[in-house]
């Protein structure tokens, strides 16, 4: 599954993506938690506590952006949090973050989800935000965070899905493909980016299909559980 931002461009998924991510760095906390209305710092609660009862140590944050994901992860008490992304305007943003909360123990690095810089079995837990539909390559970007997970490790992964039930499906869908396009370009000033999220979502294989594809990748106990209607879903899976 690959969706490019500007479709006609011969650059990669992922050279796109990440200066798409760059052009709006600036303003994407703003619109992001704007225009899910502050929901989306309750789905990462929820996904920071389905890994309370492992007790990580040391946890990965894969397609970190500006680190809203490893901050919260903050409240498992973790020895080391590593966040990486190919966005060097996102991590610029997510640092800055970091030092004025003062937090010691979260480190944001350049890094690609599809070639993890570190060592076999070397996290308890690794967590991805609506990033894994961003991965060029689905399965290898699984397999890497499996790679780096322990045995006993688990991963939590948010993402946005597609709900099914009748009114939320159709308001959803509007919201989506009309209003959110529209307002992102006139923050953003990035006429693809928020074009190019509701066509990543809706090409994503979501809920079974994708805990098929985490089973394929090795991880067990694959388990989904649907936020808010279905507009967004949290996966859980061990190794």
């Amino acid at each position: 599954m690959q969706v490019k931002p500007e479709i006609f461009s011969t650059e990669t998924q992922k050279v796109q993506i990440k200066k798409m991510f760059d052009s709006i760095s600036h303003k994407y906390d703003f619109l992001n938690h704007t225009l899910s209305l502050g929901i989306d710092k309750i789905w990462r609660k929820k996904a920071i506590n389905s890994l309370r009862n492992i007790k990580p140590k040391r946890i990965i944050d894969i397609a970190t952006g500006t680190g809203d994901m490893a901050i919260e992860a903050i409240k498992l008490n973790p020895e080391k949090i590593i966040g990486i992304d190919i966005s060097s305007g996102m991590l610029e943003i997510g640092r800055k973050k970091i030092k004025a909360k003062n937090i010691n123990n979260i480190e944001l690095l350049y890094g690609d989800s599809e070639k993890i810089d570190f060592a076999d079995n070397t996290f308890d837990a690794a967590t991805v935000a609506f990033g894994v539909r961003n991965f060029e390559n689905l399965e290898k970007g699984l397999s890497e965070i499996y790679r780096v997970l322990k045995n006993g490790g688990m991963l939590a992964i948010l993402e946005f899905s597609k709900p099914t039930i009748f009114p939320v499906k159709q308001l959803y869908n509007f919201y989506f493909n009309v209003i959110l396009p529209k307002i992102g370009n006139i923050f953003s000033k990035n006429k693809f980016a928020y074009k190019y999220l509701p066509d990543s979502v809706m090409k994503f294989p979501d809920g079974s299909n994708f805990l098929n594809i985490m089973k394929n990748c090795g991880y067990e106990n694959c388990t989904q559980k649907r936020l808010m209607f279905g507009i967004c879903t949290l996966y859980n899976g061990s190794k």
